[in-house]
């Protein structure tokens, strides 16, 4: 088992670059948390420092604090660690800056789905079209004020259809 000496170091370099919180949480694993202004730059430097491999892009969805949270999982290969940064942005008007100009169809391919499923735009990505649901006309379905059973009465079911009235009651 080797200490603890590497990741340490790695949050101390971060830190003195960009205005971040961060934690090492265990061997091998490290958080950051940044600005949505800082986003880009700092993934930009992570890239170049070895960090070549963005694994996934997630979103959470804070409602009461009326924020979405970002995400990002990278991998060094070099490190063999893991470091995910969070950032957060406002849920009513989610914009963030798209890092697929840094990690390309990887990432391209991960803002998509956050697009569909929350509604997120990520600037700079110029493709955001559907990758699930291509003839979905509701609003983003992973979001938490979404009522999917209340969707799935009005697009799929009759209220004066005897078999179907159960779903009203």
């Amino acid at each position: 088992m080797r200490d603890l000496e590497s990741e340490n170091e790695l949050l101390e370099d971060i830190s003195a670059r960009f205005d971040t919180d961060g934690w090492v949480q265990r061997e091998r694993r490290v958080w950051v948390k940044v600005s949505k202004e800082n986003l880009i730059s700092m993934c930009k430097y992570l890239k170049e420092t070895g960090f070549e491999h963005l694994s996934a892009i997630s979103v959470t969805d804070w409602l009461k604090d009326g924020e979405f949270e970002l995400t990002y999982h990278l991998w060094s290969y070099e490190r063999k660690t893991l470091l995910t940064i969070k950032t957060r942005i406002d849920r009513e008007n989610p914009i963030a800056p798209s890092v697929s100009p840094i990690w390309s169809r990887n990432a391209q391919v991960h803002e998509r789905e956050m697009h569909e499923m929350f509604g997120v735009e990520f600037e700079g990505n110029d493709d955001l079209a559907p990758l699930f649901l291509e003839d979905w006309q509701g609003p983003p379905p992973f979001r938490k004020d979404f009522d999917w059973r209340e969707y799935a009465r009005k697009e799929y079911y009759n209220k004066d259809n005897e078999r179907e009235a159960v779903y009203y009651e």
